[in-house]
Order: structure tokens, then sequence, then C-alpha cells
């Protein structure tokens, strides 16, 4: 067994499929076959069940991701340790993150980032709930995650920084049934039609948490689509609660963007594994999260 051999392993995993996966490796199929055989026999265990032209894990295959992302994260630390003895010139930090956050903070946070290690490139994984973030960060897919949730996040198998904190606002168009500048009452969204992430995100549990306590809405739009969001308001298919990272997105755009009250907030922090990070991924990690009078 060695690394490469688990990297191919994990990049089955990650892009479901071995044909997927080849073509994210640069790589000939059968010879990706031929590496993941290998491993197999060095193991004594199927990993893959081939259907088809589908690979589904085994019971076996299933153990292994989590020791396979270890092996792998652990010679990533020690050849960027190495490295950035003479200072930090190269590497890569991957981040899972939410799509709300990924226009703000992560922006910002990359700007500064990239401003002061240029020779570093940054890799955002999409997640869609907070739950998929740490899970990310905690099997090692992800060294670090960008996290948005209703209460602080505990410290349970992820190391939580808190960044900030981000408003609901509603998007709606110039045209609607709210004057610009004009806060809305969570009462007022009764009999609206909303536009409305899948479940387990934040967006979505504000509207449902509306329903739940007394104010009707009907679903026009469900959808895993953020970038589509903007459009569909603009074009009267309906009102969307956001957070306020898109505020400056959508009135570029020419979407209104509406305060809520009472208002009601999200708790936004990076997450680290508990094991030692790359230098890369801490130099991220204190970019992101130093003081204004630090910068």
């Amino acid at each position: 067994m060695d690394v490469r051999q688990l990297e191919y392993f994990l990049a089955v995993v990650d892009h479901g499929g071995f044909n997927r996966a080849a073509s994210a490796l640069y790589l000939a199929q059968p010879s990706l076959s031929q590496a993941i055989q290998a491993l197999e026999r060095d193991l004594g265990s199927d990993l893959f069940h081939r259907i088809g032209r589908r690979a589904v894990l085994t019971e076996a295959g299933i153990a292994l991701i989590e020791p396979a992302r270890a092996a792998v994260r652990s010679l990533e630390m020690a050849r960027a340790t190495v490295q950035s003895v003479h200072g930090l010139h190269r590497g890569r930090v991957d981040i899972a993150a939410m799509p709300s956050q990924s226009i703000e903070p992560l922006t910002a946070m990359i700007s500064r980032f990239t401003k002061r290690h240029p020779q570093v490139s940054v890799a955002i994984q999409a997640a869609f709930t907070s739950r998929d973030v740490t899970e990310m960060v905690r099997t090692g897919q992800a060294e670090l995650g960008l996290v948005a949730s209703p209460a602080p996040l505990p410290a349970n198998d992820v190391r939580p920084y808190p960044v900030m904190k981000q408003k609901f606002v509603l998007l709606a168009p110039p045209d609607g049934p709210f004057p610009p500048g004009a806060p809305v009452r969570h009462e007022q969204l009764a009999e609206q039609r909303l536009i409305v992430g899948q479940q387990g995100t934040g967006m979505r549990k504000y509207v449902d948490d509306l329903r739940s306590a007394g104010t009707q809405w009907t679903v026009a739009v469900e959808t895993e689509h953020r970038i589509a969001i903007v459009p569909l308001v603009l074009a009267g298919v309906g009102l969307a609660v956001v957070t306020d990272s898109w505020r400056d997105f959508a009135e570029r755009a020419g979407a209104l963007v509406l305060d809520i009250e009472p208002a009601r907030n999200l708790h936004v922090a990076l997450v680290s594994r508990k094991e030692a990070l790359t230098p890369a991924a801490h130099a991220f990690l204190t970019c992101a999260t130093e003081s204004p009078t630090d910068k």
C-alpha cells in the first residue's frame, strides 16, 4: 500500500466513480482501476461493488475512508512543514463553505490571504449545510470550513473560531409589495410567495420557523442553486430571505434589500480539525480571524 493508491481511492469516492476520478486525476481509467485492484489485493478485501459503470462502496471501503484521509493529510502535512521552513512559498488550503458565506466573509478572507501569501492557492469545496461542512472537516475532506448556524457552534468534533454574526434580510423586486428602505415585519410576510433553500439551511429554517409561529407563506421555488435566487426575485417569482452577505451583490443587480424586524442572526465561524494544521491552513486561519487592529 502507498499513499498514491489511497489518493486514487479517495478520488473515486469524492468524484462518484472511476471515470470522473480518472478525468480529475488526468489518468487513464484502466490505470486507475489497476491501482485500486492492487490496493484491494493488499488489503484482502473489495473496496467497491462494480455495478455496470457504477462503483458502490463496500463496508470495507466505507471503513477505509477516514484512515485514508488521515494518511493523505499526514503526508501533506509533512511535505508542507518542510517546504515552509524557508517561508510560505507554496501550498494549498482546502476550505469547505456554505453558499452564502462563500460570498462574504469568505471573499474578503481570501482577498487578504492571497495578498499576504500570493503563491499559496485556495480550493473551495461546496457544502449546503453546517453539518455538511463540519463532516467534511472532521473526515479530512477539507482542512478548514466556514459555517453559519443559528447558535454558536459547540467544540465537539471540530474546533470553531467565531468570525461574525450575519443578520437575515429580505430580497424583493423594485416593483414588489414593499417600499425601499422600510423594514419588513415578520407578519408582513404572510401570504407572500417565497423562494427558499433546501432543508437544513439557515435561510430555510428561518422561514419554516415563521410558519411554525403562525405566519403562513407559500413556496414559490425551492432551490439548491443559490445563484438563481436574485434572478428569480427580479423576475417577480417571489421574495427571498437570505443573509446580509448578499446585500452588495443583490443591490448591484437591482433588487431591494430590506431589513426584517425583529432582527435575527446567524453565527458565522471558521472550523478546523483538532489535529495540527498545515502551515498554509494555519496562515489562512490566522489571517482570517485577526482583529482589525492586527491587519
